[in-house]
This record gives structure tokens, sequence and C-alpha cells, in this order.
């Protein structure tokens, strides 16, 4: 299925574009951000090479995941991401980010809640879980409001910023409320 566009109250979720380079480096390339994140800071370069792969990936027939940029609804500007990587069991795995400017405004728990109704029926996912580091407290929260329930901590699960990081499994089912 491509494009995808999925419109909500402040925020659309929409296909990456070439010109998201720039926008998308006030993510990926922000430490404070990428602390919280299972990759290191990227490099303008490397930003542009994986964008360029994430574009054509969409395009693909067996598409592996949704990858979507998060916009502003008035200006279409990307502000974060949010993605849905799928498998062959009607699961999928919820990540995202946002541009640390735009934290604490509700904006990723609305861009959640577009994707999973998606996930769960468009895509007719029965399982979306996601995993947070243990001091992003922010995510935390977020995955409360969406109303997955915490299921344990994987230890290790990671390797960023020079070291081995645990996450905390989180997950919704169909069945859940």
């Amino acid at each position: 299925m491509y494009p995808v566009r999925i419109e909500g109250t402040r925020v659309v979720l929409r296909e990456f574009v070439e010109s998201d380079l720039d926008d998308s480096m006030a993510i990926v390339g922000d430490p404070d951000v990428t602390v919280f994140l299972s990759f290191d800071s990227r490099t303008r370069e490397q930003q542009s090479e994986l964008l360029a792969k994430d574009i054509q990936r969409a395009q693909s027939d067996a598409r592996p995941d949704y990858y979507l940029a998060i916009a502003e609804r008035d200006t279409n500007q990307l502000i974060g991401f949010v993605r849905i990587a799928l498998d062959a069991h009607q699961r999928g795995e919820l990540g995202y980010a946002l541009r640390k400017d735009h934290w604490g405004k509700s904006i990723v728990t609305e861009a959640c809640l577009l994707m999973m109704d998606f996930g769960f029926n468009t895509l007719g996912l029965h399982r979306i879980q996601a995993a947070c580091g243990p001091e992003n407290h922010g995510s935390q929260k977020v995955l409360d409001k969406l109303g997955f329930g915490y299921e344990g901590r994987m230890r290790d699960h990671v390797f960023t910023n020079g070291t081995w990081r645990d996450s905390l499994l989180y997950s919704r089912v169909t069945t859940d409320g």
C-alpha cells in the first residue's frame, strides 16, 4: 500500500520525501533525542543515505514496515516519525521519535493513536508491541496513555552510545480495551 497518508487533528502521517532531510536531522542528529533511541546520532551523509533507502523501501511490493513522517498538519513540516515494523504473525512493533522542541505536547500520542488504528484496522494486526529504555520516562507515559501493558525488561537489548542498554517491553492486542 503506497502512498499512505493519515490525517489527525494536529498532525499528518505521510510518506517521507527527499526534502525531509534537513528537518529529519533535528531528530536523528540531536544527541538529546537519540539518547532514547536504538541508534546513535547520525551525520547528514548517513541520514541522506538512509532516507533514500526508506523512500525506496516504502514503494516495495512486500512492504516490511510502515515508516511514516509525522508532519504538522498546517505546514506539512516533518517534526518526527512513527513506524510499525511487521512480521509474519499479525504482529507489529511500534517506534517513534519527535523533535525535542515538540516534546510534552501530546503530539507523539496523537501520531501513535493514528498509527495504531491503521495497524489494527487497516493492516489487521493482532498485537502491537513497543520497547523503550528504562530512563525514557516520557515514552513510558506515552505507552501508558495508549493503553499498552508492561510486559517486562529485556536485558542488554540495544547497543547504543557505546554501551548495552536494557529495554522495557509493552504491548497491546486487539482484545485490549
